[in-house]
């Protein structure tokens, strides 16, 4: 089950740390994964008086395409990334891909995400055996913390709630811990990786000055007015985000040395 669980609950658009790593995915998704379904036919309020909208002429949502996917999609340094993982991850990012493209009216290129599927599980695999050789050991507070991270990032409010989510999908509870561990000890490899951070009080004015341009760009696009709130009200949340991207760039560098001197395949 190697790191099967902690894509699902983060439904694979993160794999690992790099969720913001090299640009290629955003934010995390919900801990659901969905295959397509038909578009539902909608209705009217009754109060309208008017009859059942007619969908069945629109166009039905797209559905991943794992048929060719090989049972050893990968091998890192002689460590296999197997169909099963690959495709817990896969139906995370399409889901997320699928999400985006209807918004444009464009369809997901399904070789193209495979590839960063692929990608992103060697990535994940190189700093597993990374931690894995330098011994890292995390403590029961880092791993409940890292737990509580995860269901934040998904909506949920407490660890209880992630673990029941997991429970109902046929995820046991030692099987979570086994995994959340694992993470823990690769945020511990980051940060030792990263060192002390340094957020300047000019990155997180630069920053907010983009969050307040961009604010104001959607509020004129919608007609609303709706305001950031003051620059010290938010600085907190600045200054991790800007932590987080930094720690993104040491664990992008520390993936780019290790690939170096790997053994890497990929079956796709």
């Amino acid at each position: 089950m190697h790191k099967k669980l902690f894509l699902s609950v983060t439904a694979a658009a993160a794999v690992s740390i790099f969720t913001a790593c090299g640009g290629e995915n955003n934010d995390n998704t919900a801990a659901e994964n969905q295959n397509g379904s038909n578009i539902e036919n909608q209705e009217q309020a009754a109060e309208n008086g008017t009859n059942e909208i007619n969908n069945t002429d629109a166009p039905q949502q797209p559905e991943p395409q794992l048929e060719d996917v090989p049972d050893v999609v990968a091998e890192v340094n002689e460590a296999e990334i197997t169909k099963d993982e690959f495709e817990t991850a896969y139906q995370g990012m399409f889901m997320q891909a699928s999400q985006e493209t209807q918004m444009t009216g464009e369809e997901v290129n399904q070789d193209e995400l495979k590839e960063e599927t692929a990608e992103n599980l060697v990535r994940n695999e190189l700093l597993v055996q990374e931690a894995e050789n330098r011994d890292i050991s995390v403590s029961e507070e880092e791993v409940e913390q890292t737990l509580e991270e995860l269901a934040v990032q998904n909506g949920l409010e407490s660890s209880e709630d992630l673990l029941a989510a997991l429970e109902q999908q046929g995820t046991e509870e030692e099987e979570v811990m086994v995994e959340i561990e694992e993470q823990a000890k690769l945020d511990e490899l980051i940060a030792n990786e990263a060192g002390d951070i340094e957020v300047t009080d000019e990155e997180v004015e630069e920053m907010y000055e983009q969050m307040t341009a961009q604010q104001e760009q959607m509020a004129g696009n919608e007609g609303n007015g709706t305001e950031l709130p003051a620059l010290e009200e938010v600085r907190p949340e600045i200054e991790n985000e800007i932590e987080s991207q930094k720690q993104n760039e040491y664990a992008h560098d520390l993936v780019e040395d290790l690939r170096e001197d790997a053994d890497v395949t990929i079956h796709l």
